[in-house]
Formats: structure tokens, C-alpha cells, sequence
């Protein structure tokens, strides 16, 4: 059976369906129009009608069962009513040609009467109607007509509310969206802040948009060097340079975040970190001096790895030395933690005038740890302006105080000597003596 279609069908047809109204629940705002629809006009039938492309859909009814509530739209005299502007008032549908054969006019009992208001929004859509039904003949005054006119304009406002309401909901849902990525943005931000900055460092940044700096009367300072490096580097492809690297690095900060230093930086192959800084204690000595033996110990296993399948090795270069320094954030686009003073030139120094494979520290530093490791004495090294050193092989722990042939590992009895060294007086484990275990 054909039908008439509005000029706009493709717009309206997006416009009802923007309104997710079709076979929603019963409401009481659109029932009570209904009601009182029926009640002004006195017909014993009034219904509030959607028309999508296949079906016209009840809202609410009233005087009607359940098995009308959809009906096919070419069945459906509220077709016709949503191609007009105006009322469309049929006083008798069998005198009327165009309803005369249609299944309302056929019902038992048959629809005489019928009267539907289009429910034109504001862009001029007709996305449905008002419509009042009576199974005998009849007419309407100006009086009723009018008063459906306005239930037909309420109506509009509950659709008008009701696309309110879902555009509300949407932006509440981006909202929420933009909030919990904003959330996931800032935790990424925070984790990358903590990752490049010690957290005290990170969260002093966060508070107040900068950092101190700090005088730190006591830390050590580690650096690490790769001796061959240059030469390896010229002969090497870069991405299995930068993967070697890659791997002996990224061993490297696992060793000096377990026993509780910071990481500074690298600067091509070198390696830079400290302890004591930000957190001052007396532990710093001899925490670094673990940290070194571990990472010669990774640097051998990686290097005998490496000669088994007969690809390139390097040999490492620590120099240790303890000492006042300044420490600060610098920089407003890409934050760095550095450290400065006397004695990072002079750990510097220690590393340049060490040996591959060998762990040099200084006088201080070896003043701190000599009661639990194995030192070799080299003497005075002259440096810049005169100035001498007196430098120390650092070799291992003592064998009293470790546990593996490589003598990196420390036992149960190093624990008390070490809380010893470092002014504890309560008898505890060291945090990285309880998880780290032999290799």
C-alpha cells in the first residue's frame, strides 16, 4: 500500500531517531495529555503518535488496547497527518475517499471520526501527531480545536525536554570521558615526573612549579664508563649499538634503584649516579660500593654472553668518590636532576684514572667502607693543579661479611656490621640483604 511522504523524510526520520523516543516505556507527562485530550474533544479515543519510516508507534493511548500500539504506516491515517501543517480534521472517514477503504475505517468497530494535530519541532519536522478518534460522525468547535492545539504544543515541550535531557547526557559522558583521560594524562605525566626525578624532587616540583636547590655536606657519586666504546661505536651498526646500551643501562638502573641511590644521567656510553642525595644518610658509602660490585658482576655476565655467540663486549670503569655537592632541577621544558661540586670531579677523576673491569674509589670513600670490603691500596695519583689522590681498588666484600664466590652478595652478618656503619641501632636486614639473591 503506498503512502505520502514529507518533502523533509530523510531529516525528520534523523530527527526522531535523535530523540530515541520510539518503543520507550509509557510516561505519565505524555498519558495525562491524552486524558485530557479525550476529555476537551469527547471523543472515547486520544493517542500521541510517532511516524518512522516503516511503523507509526504509540507514546500513549488512551481508549485503545494494546494490540494497536504499532501498526504498518501505509495502515496508518497519522501518515497523512504528518505530510500537512494544519489540523487534519475528517469528520466522517467513509464519505472521505482517501480513508473510506482504510483498515481504521474497516475496523469493528469502525473509526467514523478522527482528528490529528501534526508534531512539527521547531526546525520543521513532523515527527508525529495528536490525534482524537470517535466511532460515530461529528465535528469540533473553534474552542476544542484550539485546546488541542495546545496539548499538541506541550507535547513538543516534553520532546523538547527529552532532547535536552539526552544532549545534557552527552556532554556529561564526554565530560566524565575528558575527565578520566585528563586523570590517566596527569598519572602518565606524574609516573614520567617520578621516573626522570627523585620522588621527593618530583613532588617539591608538583607543589610549587620548582625546585630548591640543595647543599648536601656528605654524598657519593658514582660514575661509570665503558673503556672501547668510541672505537666499538664507529665499527658497530646503530641500532645493535644503541641495544647493547640499552641492555647494560637498563641493568644498571635496576642495580642502583635496589640499593637505594639515584640516578643522575647518562652522556653517551658513561653512567652517572649518587647516593645520599635527596635523602641524606650514612649508608650512602657503602650502598654504592655494593651497586658498583653488582654492576661489574652484570657487565661480566653480559660480556661472557656475549663472547659465546661472539658478539661484541665491553668492559666497564667505576670511580667512586664522597663529598659535599649542590643538587637542583634545571631547566623549564625538560627537567634534569644534576649535581654539582668538587667532588663530582673528583668522581669523575677517579673513574678516568681507573681500570676495566675494576672498581676505584677514593681515601674518603674507602675510609667509610674498608671495615666490610676488600680495598687494594694504588697510591697517589696526580690530578689538575697539583693536586694528588691517594685511590683504592675496590675488590669485594669480606668473606665474612658475603655469601657466592664473587663476593658481591652480602650475608646475614653483614647486616649488623652495616647498620653498624651507618648509625642504626636497631638490629634490621637491609632492604635490598632481604630480596636480592644469589645469581
Amino acid at each position: 500500500m503506498s503512502f505520502q511522504i514529507p518533502a523533509n523524510e530523510t531529516e525528520r526520520l534523523i530527527a526522531l531517531r535523535q530523540l530515541d523516543i520510539m518503543h520507550t516505556p509509557p510516561e505519565i507527562s505524555y498519558q495525562e495529555i491524552t486524558e485530557l485530550a479525550a476529555h476537551i474533544s469527547r471523543c472515547p479515543v486520544a493517542y500521541i503518535s510517532f511516524v518512522d519510516d516503516e511503523r507509526r508507534w504509540l507514546k500513549a493511548r488512551y481508549g485503545l488496547g494494546p494490540e494497536l500500539i504499532e501498526v504498518p504506516r501505509a495502515a496508518a491515517i497519522c501518515t497523512t497527518t504528518i505530510c500537512g501543517a494544519e489540523v487534519l480534521i475528517v469528520p466522517d472517514m467513509k464519505r472521505d475517499p482517501r480513508f473510506a477503504n482504510s483498515p481504521t475505517a474497516r475496523a469493528n468497530p469502525p473509526c467514523r471520526f478522527y482528528c490529528g494535530l501534526p508534531l512539527i519541532t521547531d526546525e520543521g519536522y513532523a515527527l508525529g501527531a495528536l490525534c482524537v478518534m470517535d466511532f460515530e460522525p461529528r465535528e469540533l468547535c473553534f474552542e476544542q480545536i484550539e485546546s488541542l492545539r495546545r496539548l499538541a504544543r506541550q507535547v513538543l515541550t516534553q520532546l523538547e525536554l527529552r532532547r535536552k535531557l539526552i544532549e545534557y547526557d552527552r556532554i556529561i559522558r564526554e565530560l566524565e570521558q575528558a575527565r578520566l583521560e585528563a586523570a590517566s594524562a596527569t598519572a602518565r605525566a606524574e609516573q614520567l615526573l617520578h621516573d626522570i626525578l627523585p620522588v621527593s624532587i618530583a613532588d617539591e616540583l608538583k607543589r610549587n612549579g620548582k625546585v630548591q636547590p640543595r647543599y648536601t655536606r656528605s654524598a657519593t657519586i658514582l660514575f661509570a664508563d665503558f673503556q672501547g666504546f668510541t672505537l666499538l661505536a664507529e665499527r658497530t651498526e646503530p641500532a645493535a649499538l644503541v641495544g647493547l646500551l640499552d641492555q647494560y643501562f637498563t641493568a644498571f638502573d635496576d642495580t642502583i634503584a635496589h640499593f637505594g641511590l639515584e640516578k643522575v644521567k647518562t652522556v653517551g656510553d658513561a653512567y652517572m649516579a649518587v647516593g645520599g642525595v635527596p635523602e641524606s644518610d650514612r649508608r650512602h658509602p657503602i650502598d654504592a660500593c655494593l651497586a658498583a660490585l653488582e654492576m661489574q658482576a652484570t657487565v661480566a655476565r653480559i660480556k661472557l654472553q656475549s663472547l659465546r655467540l661472539r658478539l661484541p663486549a665491553l668492559d666497564l670503569r667505576i670511580g667512586i668518590h664522597t663529598g659535599p655537592i649542590i643538587s637542583g632541577v634545571i631547566g623549564n621544558r625538560r627537567f634534569t636532576f644534576d649535581i654539582w661540586g668538587d667532588a663530582v670531579n673528583t668522581a669523575s677523576f677517579m673513574e678516568t684514572c681507573g681500570v676495566a673491569g675494576r672498581i676505584n674509589i677514593s681515601e674518603t670513600v674507602a675510609g667509610h667502607v674498608g671495615a666490610l670490603f676488600e680495598l687494594e691500596r694504588r697510591g697517589s695519583i696526580e690530578a689538575k693543579h697539583e693536586r694528588t689522590h691517594e685511590m683504592f681498588f675496590l675488590n669485594r666484600l669480606k668473606p665474612e661479611f658475603s655469601r657466592g664466590a664473587d663476593g658481591c652478595l652480602p650475608n646475614q652478618n653483614f647486616a649488623a656490621a652495616y647498620n653498624r656503619r651507618a648509625g642504626i641501632r636497631l638490629a634490621r636486614v637491609p632492604a635490598f640483604l632481604e630480596t636480592r639473591t644469589e645469581r
